[in-house]
């Protein structure tokens, strides 16, 4: 796991840059986590292009890197293929795009749900089973609401969730950024 950054001796002005820029993090996150929850198709389809620009870098880094260490790995150039195909279908058609994705979080969801409820029912003698049971319940149930209505729903499913993951993760930037100023005095 990582480790705390608690736990070592940061400087006054370490502590103090952490916090001042956690809280700007912060709120840049919440922003956006706002614009996703109000607008999910806005958030969707940001998503899904960011999505397909990674995979259009990593289809040419790996057709690069191919090039320099074994021009005639075939498997090489058929991945690099496929993600640069991949990533300009998405880019061109983004809606097959959206499907995609939504697709992609249910198969997400419910191997998350599997591997919630296989880790609550061998923490049952030890206590605390409950909580990943009940994470396995809702990972289900994110499933099947991607899965119900696929790929309609992915449209406003994937910013929606996106932009509540961004807002509560631009709250605990902030949180922390205080608690890094309480530090630093």
């Amino acid at each position: 796991m990582w480790k705390y950054p608690l736990e070592e001796n940061f400087s006054e002005d370490i502590l103090t840059s952490l916090s001042k820029y956690s809280k700007i993090a912060g709120v840049i996150f919440v922003i956006l986590g706002i614009i996703g929850i109000l607008w999910p198709v806005v958030m969707t389809l940001a998503t899904v292009t960011f999505v397909s620009w990674i995979l259009l870098l990593a289809g040419l880094m790996a057709g690069w890197f191919t090039y320099l260490s074994d021009r005639e790995d075939y498997i090489g150039w058929l991945k690099s293929i496929i993600l640069i195909g991949v990533s300009l279908f998405m880019i061109f058609y983004p809606m097959s795009g959206v499907g995609t994705v939504g697709l992609l979080l249910a198969i997400y969801f419910f191997m998350d749900a599997f591997a919630s409820f296989s880790i609550g029912m061998n923490m049952r003698p030890h206590g605390g089973s409950l909580w990943w049971i009940i994470n396995a319940v809702f990972s289900i149930l994110l499933g099947v609401l991607f899965t119900l209505g696929w790929p309609m729903t992915s449209m406003y499913l994937i910013g929606l969730f996106v932009g509540f993951s961004l807002f509560f993760d631009g709250v605990s930037l902030l949180i922390t950024g205080s608690i890094f100023k309480k530090l630093s005095k």
